[in-house]
């Protein structure tokens, strides 16, 4: 079914909007949330909290790319989950994506001016990587890909792939710089 379909689904409050995302977008939301989660079970939830959130969000929002928009929400569901689980226990053996960007990315942004300029910087990056830097940056930092997944998928090494990421978080933390966010 189309999307502009699915949407105009929850717009009208039919439950079938939801049976449609899950049979579309149910695998890439359970590779989004693994991703981040690292357990079957907790990525299950956070499907199915994606599931509800969606629903209680459309209307008002009317997504332009409901793809997007489902992994965007599977993302920040499956991050929150990540950060309660391990409030209390974290890992110094194990260094999560979410963490991995902290070298580039500042602190915090209190300001809502910087929370744009921060977007905006990093969209404009994203946008200025050549085509296969593009797909591992997007699928280590948004789909939450291992190294290893995308190492396979690109028929690149590990090493490589970790190279080509070090240097762009190196790159994003220059762009962000010059755009006066201090990192």
């Amino acid at each position: 079914m189309e999307d502009e379909k699915i949407v105009s689904l929850f717009w009208q409050r039919d439950e079938a909007a939801i049976r449609e995302t899950s049979s579309k977008y149910g695998k890439l939301c359970h590779s989004i949330a693994f991703g981040v989660l690292r357990s079957k079970e907790d990525a299950e939830e956070c499907v199915n909290d994606t599931y509800t959130r969606v629903w209680n969000s459309i209307p008002p929002d009317q997504p332009e790319h409901l793809d997007a928009y489902v992994s965007k929400v599977t993302r920040r569901i499956a991050i929150d989950r990540y950060r309660k689980n391990t409030a209390d226990k974290r890992s110094a053996s194990t260094v999560p994506i979410i963490d991995e960007l902290s070298e580039a990315l500042p602190d915090g942004a209190d300001a809502a001016l910087d929370k744009i300029t921060i977007r905006d910087t990093v969209n404009r990056f994203v946008i200025s990587l050549s085509p296969l830097n593009r797909i591992i940056f997007m699928r280590r930092y948004f789909y939450c890909a291992s190294v290893r997944e995308i190492a396979s998928l690109l028929r690149m090494t590990e090493t490589g792939v970790n190279m080509r990421l070090g240097r762009m978080r190196k790159k994003l933390k220059e762009a962000l710089a010059s755009s006066g966010v201090e990192v």
